[in-house]
């Protein structure tokens, strides 16, 4: 993967250099067409405290010896070559690399010359200019750098960074929901160049801002960013790979062909986690906590708040948004239309009664058959029995607007209102 990354980030490099000259740029221009890591000027503001201990903080995970923010920072462009190259030796020398930290600051140290105090020595030395001014045309240099590791990658336009760091998000995650605080390690699984990026920021300000997404190249940028994959609204995504899950869900783990669909109900355990390794399930979905997202969907109102149109999809799907009575009483109803077609359109149900899960294994031997089981799993272990006498004694489910429609279910189904007193036979199925 390394190998691959250098070789993508060397033709970025490559294709840029070759379609620019020295002729037709003005520092201006070139700063506006190479869209270079952003540099604060002379005339900027000194740092805020909140810069300086997040400088700090990215100094420390690197080992680095913190770095002191005193007056303003600067750009070194101007600055003798022979004073950069001292300063990138000493960095070297102390860090054993060049991969400078983003917006590394040279702090007022002896060890460092006078006048790079303050100079921003990541910002000035991976930027074109400073390589267009004391780099370019000078093999020498251009040796010396190499002596030192110069990552020759990084000084290419921030875009290409960002593209390559996405692209390296993608591989190692399976998506591009990038959380807005995520900065790339310092890691081999990623190109060198973008070591240190703060790619979460840089998503965030392409969806809010259109970061990058100006002049002549927003169009073919955004087509970029659509090939791999990027996601421009999470809620949406959100929401689709929820679809996704009980689609597949439907499909893998629910009974077919038993009235299920007809009763219009998708129940999903609580505790239900799609399995991950397991090739029926989709990839991308494996270890997606299901039933919690079920329970947050119907008690918080997850996805489809403020949005009707989700409420839709996931009716069409299977899975209906309801309160906790009504899926009750749907589970009340399949159970007891399941029983009625298998005793004769006769709902005349044992208090004792309990859905049984079918039969199972024993010594590599089937005890009885597990053909067309017509009990849908989820409702393996539902007490029937007791339910329909709570509705016989207490008239639960019967009361509102819905008790007339579903005494009329229950009468369709051959419930029987007084059931005979006495012991009578065990029902099996």
């Amino acid at each position: 993967m390394g190998r691959q990354h250098r070789q993508l980030s060397l033709v970025l490099l490559l294709l840029f250099l070759a379609s620019e000259t020295a002729e037709s740029f003005s520092a201006t221009a070139a700063a506006k067409h190479l869209q270079c890591p952003r540099i604060i000027d002379d005339s900027s503001f000194a740092l805020a405290a909140v810069q300086s201990t997040e400088i700090e903080e990215k100094s420390k995970s690197r080992k680095l010896s913190p770095v002191i923010m005193i007056g303003k920072v600067r750009k070194g462009i101007e600055i003798p070559y022979s004073f950069t190259i001292q300063a990138l030796k000493l960095y070297h020398e102390n860090h054993g690399d060049l991969i400078l930290p983003r917006r590394y600051v040279i702090p007022e140290s002896d060890i460092y010359p006078k006048e790079l105090h303050g100079v921003d020595l990541a910002g000035t030395v991976y930027d074109m200019k400073w390589w267009q001014r004391h780099v370019k045309q000078r093999p020498d240099r251009v040796t010396e750098l190499n002596s030192l590791g110069f990552v020759w990658e990084r000084l290419q336009p921030e875009w290409n960074l960002v593209l390559e760091g996405l692209l390296t998000y993608g591989t190692i995650y399976g998506n591009l929901l990038v959380p807005s605080k995520f900065v790339i390690t310092y890691d081999t699984k990623w190109p060198k160049a973008t070591w240190g990026l703060a790619l979460g920021n840089c998503v965030h300000r392409i969806r809010t801002r259109g970061e990058y997404l100006q002049g002549g190249n927003a169009w073919s940028r955004r087509d970029q960013l659509d090939s791999v994959g990027f996601i421009w609204c999470t809620r949406e995504y959100k929401f689709e790979v929820f679809c996704r899950a009980l689609r597949s869900y439907s499909q893998i783990v629910e009974v077919k062909g038993n009235g299920y669909n007809t009763v219009g109900v998708m129940k999903v355990p609580s505790s239900f986690v799609i399995p991950t390794g397991d090739t029926k399930w989709p990839k991308e979905i494996w270890g997606y906590k299901l039933g919690e997202k079920c329970t947050a969907v119907r008690q918080k109102q997850l996805y489809v708040k403020g949005h009707p149109g989700r409420a839709r999809t996931l009716a069409e799907i299977g899975f209906h948004i309801a309160g906790n009575d009504n899926l009750r009483w749907l589970e009340v109803v399949h159970a007891s239309a399941v029983y009625s077609q298998l005793h004769g359109r006769k709902l005349d149900v044992p208090l004792t009664f309990v859905v049984p899960a079918p039969p199972h294994r024993v010594d590599d031997r089937v005890v009885g058959s597990d053909e067309a089981w017509p009990w849908p799993e989820y409702l393996w272990g539902f007490p029937l029995g007791q339910r329909l006498k709570d509705i016989r004694l207490n008239g639960n489910y019967l009361k509102g607007k819905e008790a007339d429609e579903r005494r009329s279910q229950l009468n369709a189904l051959g419930f029987v209102w007084s059931p005979k007193r006495g012991r009578r036979k065990k029902t099996t199925m």
